[in-house]
């Protein structure tokens, strides 16, 4: 019996656990997108409207996500495993931190002043840095550094994009 026979006598079955939970994962991320852009107007390929852009990656995302859940029913890959929670929490706490950071807020007596992208941006990157197994805090820091500084150049000035720089220090 040759492997393609032993192939379709087994029928369908998952032989990637990883992929078809990562593919599930993103149709249900189109699905939210597409619902919570769903009263945006679309507008044309001429005059493109708010509601293109997510949209388009609703369609995009879940049209992926479609292939890498056929796709794990096809070949074998890894089985889903636990979650990496030390990933989860410095890869989301970092992006939290950055958006409480960049402006500032207020919550009853804790206050935060707004630090801007100058101090933001490498804190963010060394704190989501943080999650890698294999880092080197020197070359972390260093990396934080030199994105950050790519970054204030792409958004402040190449594209400028209205991202406070350093209100404390510099009032931009």
């Amino acid at each position: 019996m040759s492997l393609n026979q032993i192939e379709r006598a087994q029928g369908l079955r998952v032989r990637s656990t990883q992929d078809l939970a990562g593919g599930l994962f993103m149709i249900l991320l189109a699905l939210g997108a597409f619902v919570f852009s769903w009263e945006l107007p679309a507008g044309t390929l001429r005059q493109l409207g708010p509601g293109m852009l997510p949209k388009a990656f609703a369609v995009i995302c879940g049209a992926l996500g479609l292939m890498l859940a056929l796709a794990s029913l096809r070949y074998n890959g890894e089985k889903l495993e636990g979650w990496s929670w030390k990933g989860i929490f410095f890869a989301l706490g970092g992006a939290c931190l950055f958006g409480l950071t960049i402006r500032g807020f207020e919550f009853g007596p804790i206050q935060v002043p707004a630090l801007g992208l100058l101090v933001s941006g490498p804190l963010l990157i060394f704190f989501s840095g943080l999650a890698a197994d294999d880092r080197k805090l020197k070359e972390l820091l260093i990396f934080a550094v030199a994105m950050s500084l790519g970054c204030i150049l792409l958004f402040k000035y190449a594209l400028s994009l209205p991202i406070p720089l350093a209100p404390w220090l510099l009032g931009i």
